[in-house]
């Protein structure tokens, strides 16, 4: 896929998927729990597009792969760490600790997939980190928010690396409605209680929030077929703009200085790795 294309298919999803965690976010502040918050995704979402995956029936037999399960339970475990985290962070703030992700990503792509390692995408990728390490502040009182969402971007980096890895043996569609079955099967137990009083907005959001994540992941299946996850992976900081704008029309923050800072030096550095790729250095 060239990279123009590849560019534009994350960052729409990117924006889809963050439009889901702050429809999640408003679910969080009416009284719902995360963990119902998230089953509700994955099930919702399973329920409106298994009639368009196009599942066969030798296909139901493979939802019992581990591997599958694996990837489901990335995933799941993520969203409920970043939807746990956006309860009491802005949104912004939760994304860049999110942003340890790529860095996980890339370092497991190597490892495991065996990936080319530069040494330019390298040391542009140890800069984002920095700029991490310039919002989470580790040392000068980390709340739990933010190392709810460090862990979520260490789940998600696993992520990207499991659906490369599985990419090249399942078709895309049967990979993103297997996530989403099993994600709602796993989170199934955890989300009995949480639930608060139903609305047509509640309806609306959840709604929202279940087709952003849905979309925005088949997105990323459908890319991950062609294109190595160390190229995908500094795409994912357009999620960075997508959570400052969401964050600031929907909720009315906006980050505070340090922030402002370590966001511009994970996005510039973010922006040079892709460019980095894209030139195969």
């Amino acid at each position: 896929m060239p990279l123009p294309l590849v560019i534009l298919s994350v960052v729409a999803a990117m924006f889809l998927i963050v439009g889901g965690d702050a429809a999640g976010k408003a679910l969080s502040a009416a009284g719902f729990a995360p963990f119902f918050v998230a089953w509700a995704r994955f099930a919702l979402a399973a329920i409106l597009l298994l009639p368009l995956s196009g599942m066969q029936r030798h296909e139901w037999r493979m939802l019992g792969d581990w591997r599958l399960i694996l990837r489901a339970a990335l995933i799941a475990g993520g969203i409920c760490c970043i939807l746990t985290a956006l309860k009491t962070e802005p949104m912004a703030n939760a994304f860049a600790g999110f942003f340890i992700g790529p860095v996980v990503a890339f370092v497991l792509s190597a490892l495991i997939l065996k990936e080319r390692v530069t040494v330019l995408r390298a040391a542009l990728l140890a800069v984002s980190f920095a700029g991490v390490l310039i919002v989470v502040r580790p040392g000068f009182g980390v709340t739990t928010g933010m190392a709810f969402a460090v862990l979520a971007g260490c789940l998600h980096g696993g992520y990207l690396v499991a659906t490369r890895w599985l990419a090249p043996d399942f078709r895309p569609r049967f990979l993103l409605i297997s996530q989403l079955m099993i994600g709602a099967v796993l989170l199934a137990p955890l989300a009995v209680g949480g639930a608060s009083g139903f609305d047509g907005k509640i309806i609306g959001l959840l709604a929202i929030s279940a087709l952003g994540s849905a979309i925005g992941n088949l997105l990323l299946v459908q890319v991950n077929r062609t294109t190595p996850a160390g190229v995908i992976a500094p795409l994912i900081y357009s999620q960075l703009i997508a959570a400052m704008l969401f964050g600031l029309l929907f909720f009315g923050d906006w980050p505070d200085a340090w922030t402002m800072v370590g966001l511009a030096v994970i996005m510039v550095a973010g922006v040079g790795s892709a460019l980095a790729a894209g030139r195969g250095r």
